[in-house]
């Protein structure tokens, strides 16, 4: 018995149903009314579910590959990643009046210290040409009674493997703001009983950003390295609105001379 493969019937049924509704078409001048008034209904229903698949297919060949993790990064660099937070969809997509250490997925904890929250966290899609990031983080901070607000993103064990003082640590984001504030990175890394930070400001008005944290200038004990987290800072983010579009990190190593 011949095998045909459900492509191959697909593909038939598919062209029968074409020349079909190719045919009905060329007669509905000359078809009767009873006829025309059934093939129009069935051509109304079949248009509606038509159109949806093309829109459908439309916004999602538009987007960015959901677990996209390619991005520009320095040519030598020795790791590089994106945040799951930017990379999939995550099962709680959102946070109203987010309480302290409240977490956005796994690696991803908001610190404040207001009286009352009146801020939200939420996970976009990101739409536009440009984005090379699946999704976004879009935060909304409305009345703000407290003296810091932080996003810490604790960072992978993969980050610190073979970490160096010779090492040079990227941050790339694609920021949004609906007013101009002050935004700071920090990064953080632990080893013993210590802690080493390197603290940069991020261009104001800019909103492709990239900054570095030279390892050079620590006192880092590279045998005793047990984790590493960074900080974002905003100062001053009442009555606002921040959309990070994309958050990646790559570290290389220094050029010897």
């Amino acid at each position: 018995m011949a095998n045909f493969s459900g492509g191959f019937l697909e593909g038939r049924l598919y062209a029968r149903a074409v020349q079909r509704w190719a045919r009905a078409a060329r007669r509905a001048a000359s078809a009767d009314l009873a006829t025309l008034r059934r093939q129009r209904t069935r051509a109304r229903l079949l248009r509606a579910q038509l159109d949806q698949l093309i829109y459908t297919a439309d916004e999602r060949l538009a987007l960015p590959v959901v677990g996209a993790t390619g991005f520009p990064k320095p040519h030598n660099a020795d790791w590089a990643w994106r945040p799951e937070l930017w990379r999939g969809p995550l099962a709680g997509p959102g946070i109203a009046a987010v309480e302290t250490k409240s977490m956005l997925g796994n690696e991803a904890t908001l610190f404040h210290d207001c009286s009352r929250s009146e801020l939200s966290l939420r996970q976009l899609r990101n739409t536009r040409e440009a984005d090379l990031a699946p999704y976004g983080l879009q935060m909304d901070v409305f009345k703000f009674d407290g003296s810091f607000l932080s996003l810490v993103i604790d960072l992978p064990h993969d980050a610190v493997a073979g970490l160096k003082r010779r090492h040079l640590i990227r941050m790339d984001t694609i920021v949004q703001m609906e007013h101009p504030l002050e935004m700071f990175a920090r990064l953080n890394i632990r080893h013993g009983p210590n802690t080493e930070q390197i603290v940069r400001e991020l261009p104001a008005g800019e909103e492709q950003v990239s900054i570095e944290f030279d390892l050079a200038y620590t006192k880092l004990n590279e045998k005793r390295i047990e984790r590493a987290w960074v900080d974002l800072i905003f100062e001053g983010p009442d009555m606002n609105q921040v959309v990070l579009r994309d958050l990646t990190f790559s570290r290389r190593p220094r050029a010897q001379i």
